[in-house]
């Protein structure tokens, strides 16, 4: 019932049906960098109305510019009255603050989502969210086809494997030629590259099974790029992905902040397209 009220509630304000001065779905952002700043900058039928930084001087910054509160305290900007959180911080600040987000009555949307790929933590995040009622939404980040990938928990997957490849500097190596930097588990990459494979972690939690990572670094590319390779009793797949950096900081992609906005825009949809 709960969640079906909130549901009425934020399609309305979405609508125009209800009073948007007090239905309009308030967001907080946990983290004030590149991309809290593209949310702030795009806030399109959604408002922003708390932001928490451990720098500080980048939430206050960022508040000046959108009109919301700026909060030196994770509890008071938990405490806050808002819809849902955004996390766009880093996979520590989702292990440091995700559950406490969701038992204080919030949705929480998870952008390291590398921070799932820890199942002991995946596990106490999905408690928190049955224990509020809340839920944990995870936007399609740097790729696309997560939705498609869904098919696997239903029909199964035979293969599944996500080739990753990125200029050296954003791995922090410097090579003269294309090179292999890992291969295996998705879990055991994100371990050792938390900033850069976030990718990985998506994929599997969409399709619902481990899934084998490749990782290159090729200093003849200027975009990371993205390769999904699947087979399974539906047939095959492949698709290819070159992302464009954000502004003023190439290492994140452009498409994960746009797909945040997505998400928050569809929130209030009343058809939904995708599985």
């Amino acid at each position: 019932m709960r969640e079906r009220d909130d549901t009425a509630r934020l399609h309305a304000a979405f609508v125009g049906g209800e009073d948007r001065r007090s239905s309009v779905l308030r967001v907080g952002l946990l983290g004030c960098g590149t991309i809290g700043r593209l949310i702030a900058a795009h806030a399109d039928g959604f408002e922003v109305a708390a932001l928490y930084d451990q720098a500080p001087e980048q939430a206050r910054e960022l508040a000046g510019r959108c009109g919301g509160v700026a909060y030196d305290s994770f509890a008071a900007f938990a405490g806050f009255d808002l819809d849902l959180v955004v996390e766009a911080a880093s996979v520590r600040a989702v292990r440091a603050h995700g559950e406490a987000v969701l038992a204080a009555g919030k949705d929480l949307v998870v952008m390291s989502v590398g921070a799932l790929a820890d199942a002991a933590f995946l596990a106490r995040l999905r408690e928190a969210a049955i224990a509020s009622g809340r839920k944990v939404r995870i936007p399609s980040g740097a790729v696309m086809g997560l939705d498609n990938l869904k098919v696997g928990r239903i029909g199964g997957i035979d293969r599944l494997v996500l080739r990753t490849t990125k200029n050296p500097a954003s791995l922090g190596l410097m090579v003269a030629e294309r090179m292999l930097v890992f291969r295996g588990r998705a879990e055991e990459c994100v371990k050792a590259y938390p900033k850069n494979i976030n990718v990985s972690a998506a994929i599997a939690l969409a399709a619902g099974q481990e899934l084998e990572v490749e990782l290159w670094a090729d200093p003849a590319v200027d975009r990371n790029v993205h390769e999904i390779c699947t087979e399974g009793p539906f047939g095959d797949a492949y698709l290819r992905i070159r992302n464009v950096p954000s502004p003023g900081n190439r290492a994140t992609s452009y498409l994960a902040a746009l797909s945040i906005l997505a998400l928050l825009h569809d929130l209030g949809e009343p058809i939904v397209v995708g599985t």
